[in-house]
């Protein structure tokens, strides 16, 4: 029996390592790409939030790469789901607590759009004319790049890698709760020019996550408060 105990924690540790350097990897390599980008954009007489507001820009460029990355990382995901026996499809719902599921998503969709609009309005105050923010693209492929990358890719792998990955693998070595907040601050920390909102947003989705135990509502919340935020963009500022 101890000799089992002893091959479980062993299991359980290289398993949390394999999850956290999928998450390392990733986190490190969109913040690195986001600070090269926000500093190639960066010129005199710009304040922090203009300089933040470059992370992202020019948004097709930025869009690609997050789906490579995130599509890269995918397979050692699903991998480590296979490879313990845990499917990743029952991880994110089941036929019995879909409809459950999907209402907690549109709960915490609402309540992530309140704090994407007071976000919003800060960056608003803070940038000025020279923001990336006030400088407009309609064109169809930056609207269809944006919508893949950030509405369907970044809504649904990040939730299988900050989440999944956290409460799966991470959780039984440090206990649920304080992994799902140190992944939730390695998100964060990927979006570090929106902190705040960031890591506000992944904790609605934590509590979505522990009270259905799906990743579904995460999903929902996650890719339909950028896709919102695309069409709000798009319909009332004309920028992207």
């Amino acid at each position: 029996m101890k000799e089992i105990n002893i091959k479980e924690k062993e299991t359980n540790f290289r398993n949390a390592e394999r999850a956290l350097t999928i998450t390392t990897v990733l986190t490190f390599f969109v913040a690195g790409f986001e600070v090269f980008m926000a500093y190639s954009g960066s010129k005199p007489g710009m304040n922090v939030f203009d300089v933040a507001s470059y992370a992202t820009y020019p948004r097709v460029i930025y869009c690609i790469v997050l789906i490579l990355v995130n599509m890269i990382l995918l397979p050692s995901a699903i991998m480590l789901y296979k490879k313990n026996d845990i499917s990743i499809m029952k991880e994110i719902t089941q036929k019995k607590t879909l409809v459950r599921d999907i209402l907690f998503g549109i709960g915490a969709l609402a309540v992530t759009c309140v704090l994407s609009l007071v976000y919003s309005y800060g960056i608003t105050l803070g940038g000025t004319d020279m923001s990336a923010y006030n400088q407009s693209d309609l064109s169809l492929s930056t609207t269809v790049m944006s919508i893949i990358a950030l509405a369907f890719v970044s809504g649904i792998f990040k939730e299988i890698y900050f989440r999944g990955l956290a409460k799966c693998f991470v959780g039984k070595v440090m206990g649920e709760t304080q992994a799902l907040l140190l992944f939730n601050l390695m998100f964060a920390m990927l979006d570090w020019y929106n902190f705040g909102f960031s890591f506000a947003a992944g904790l609605v989705w934590i509590f979505a996550y522990k009270k259905t135990n799906h990743l579904l509502p995460g999903m929902i919340a996650h890719g339909g408060a950028n896709l919102a935020a695309i069409i709000y963009a798009f319909v009332v500022n004309g920028v992207m």
